[in-house]
């Protein structure tokens, strides 16, 4: 059977080897395509101002922004509307064919610099330069292993820049970076070098989200989050943009509208400054993979602010709004660039129509537990350390997904020994996060720092211990890493914890399908990776139980 497409980017791809048909994400082929083409010629704006800035020209903010969007866009259930992505894809020409005038010396520059189709070569460009393009297969590997984590690591600048969060060293880096995966002369060991760089700058892309974040909203606190639902209508918020929710808070006041979080943005409840909202109501629901029937019984309208959208059911596809980089033909989409103000009127007057939410669950969940929240109990914990009533910790970081075997994480988290604490942050809490694991003298047993950038309290917290008990090395410390992946955002954290040294991770439910047998015993050898076995092995493995 003809190959119609090549995607072998997220965790749920066909086989653990690649999407050829149709993505498994529900990515249709001519999409898959344009968002080859799209990242191809990102990557060739990314030669032109890497060669800007070699010639001593600054390169402006805009341009930045659209590099970061661009590969935002391309992120697992981000954007499946074509026509975005054209518009996407000539706005990048555009913007390259204005900055080649700028360059000296355009011989150094690779084919994706200069090419500048138009709309009718698109099919046949994208065909031509997709992941297969590459046809050594670690090579292959190990540039989209940079890729995938350069990606991820826009998503994270991207949400700083909305708030008004800008490093140039991060820009400039990224777009080194991407350029460089053009280079045919760089060799493997090269391309590992620079996806080991590309972690470090993952960890200051995390860092400069954190300020953004803690320096519009404050440090997150320990926080008690509502699961049922009120009687009046309601706006769910899903995504993971919280400049975006604070507008729609604003704009809801005193409207007779709630307003819910949804998936990963049930963090945005552990900020002092969303607090004040009366009207933000609580969480509802689990993690993106549920929306389906979860959305159809909100009743109300849905605001996707980033990933993960899925193909809407036609039930309720007319109460699905976008924003930002995400797309999804026939929702509606609010547009608003950085620094403006997002008109969401059409969303609160379709609320004002719409039933309250149909309750799914009742109770409350505990979260906020960022490093600054846990630095306070930097004592409290300690002395549970020194005592022996923690252990150990499991970091259980990381992504949920569809898949069956992901039950692994709920039968793992309910098999660990009393004396062990989950650290966690992104949407893989949802497997665990409504047990009742209990507490160790007060300390809850599950801590949850927040969104899946928020990963970055977690390295904050095991350097800290690191340091408060006087270790020379990270991996010293009573910490087991058993991560769940899904998308290139769980790339940038992987790489992020193997540039600070974390050795020995786990990563499941299967290992990424885009490292090749060599690329993946060279993180073997290395680093420790490796993957999970069942929940009784890997007790054996971990507590010798």
């Amino acid at each position: 059977m003809e190959q119609k497409m090549f995607c072998y980017q997220c965790q749920e791809t066909a086989g653990c080897s690649g999407c050829t048909m149709s993505g498994v994400c529900g990515k249709r082929p001519e999409t898959a395509a344009l968002q080859d083409l799209l990242v191809w010629t990102t990557k060739g704006l990314s030669a032109v101002t890497t060669q800007l800035r070699k010639e001593e020209n600054t390169v402006d903010a805009r341009v930045n922004h659209l590099i970061i969007e661009n590969l935002f866009t391309t992120i697992t259930n981000v954007n499946f509307d074509d026509d975005a992505i054209r518009m996407r894809i000539e706005a990048t020409l555009e913007t390259k064919a204005a900055l080649l005038s700028k360059i000296a010396d355009r011989s150094v520059l690779p084919e994706a610099a200069a090419w500048n189709g138009t709309a009718a070569d698109f099919a046949a460009k994208a065909a031509a330069v997709g992941v297969l393009s590459t046809e050594n297969e670690d090579i292959r590997s190990l540039r989209e292993l940079i890729t995938y984590g350069l990606k991820g690591l826009a998503a994270y600048t991207s949400h700083a820049n909305v708030l008004l969060k800008e490093n140039p060293a991060i820009d400039a880096f990224l777009q080194r970076a991407l350029a460089a995966t053009l280079d045919d002369s760089l060799s493997a060991e090269e391309l590992t070098a620079l996806a080991l760089e590309t972690g470090s700058f993952g960890v200051q892309g995390m860092a400069l989200l954190d300020e953004a974040n803690t320096s519009a909203y404050g440090n997150p606190e320990i926080t008690s989050v509502d699961l049922g639902v009120g009687t009046r209508p309601g706006i769910l918020v899903s995504g993971h943009d919280l400049r975006d929710l604070e507008m729609l808070l604003e704009q809801t006041v005193n409207t007779g509208i709630d307003v819910y979080t949804h998936s990963e943005m049930l963090p945005a409840h552990y900020y002092p400054a969303f607090k004040k909202y009366e009207h933000f109501k609580g969480n509802y629901g689990n993690a993106w993979w549920k929306q389906k029937e979860e959305f159809e019984a909100f009743h109300g309208p849905i605001l996707m602010t980033t990933n993960c959208i899925v193909p809407p059911k036609d039930s309720y596809k007319n109460r699905i709004y976008t924003t930002g980089t995400v797309g999804y033909p026939g929702c509606r989409h609010i547009d608003g660039a950085i620094g403006e103000t997002k008109d969401f009127s059409p969303i609160i007057e379709q609320a004002k129509h719409c039933a309250p939410p149909t309750e799914l669950e009742q109770g409350t969940i505990v979260g906020g537990f960022a490093h600054a929240q846990v630095l306070a109990l930097a004592d409290q914990i300690v002395d549970a350390v020194k005592s022996g009533a923690i252990k150990k910790f499991v970091v259980m970081a990381g992504c949920d997904g569809r898949a069956k075997s992901r039950s692994y994480y709920s039968d793992f988290a309910q098999a660990l020994p009393k004396d062990t604490v989950i650290l966690t942050a992104g949407c893989a809490k949802y497997k665990y996060n409504k047990l009742n694991l209990g507490d160790i003298n007060g300390i809850p047993r599950v801590l949850d720092a927040g969104q899946c950038s928020d990963s970055y309290s977690l390295a904050v917290i095991a350097l800290k211990l690191k340091e408060v008990f006087g270790l020379d090395d990270i991996n010293d410390l009573p910490i087991i890493y058993n991560i769940s992946w899904y998308e290139q955002k769980a790339v940038i954290v992987l790489l992020a914890l193997l540039s600070l040294g974390v050795k020995n991770i786990h990563l499941g439910p299967t290992l990424p399908a885009f490292l090749s047998p060599n690329v993946a015993a060279v993180l073997v050898e290395n680093f420790g990776i490796a993957g999970i076995d069942t929940v009784e092995k890997d007790m054996e493995l971990f507590f010798g139980k």
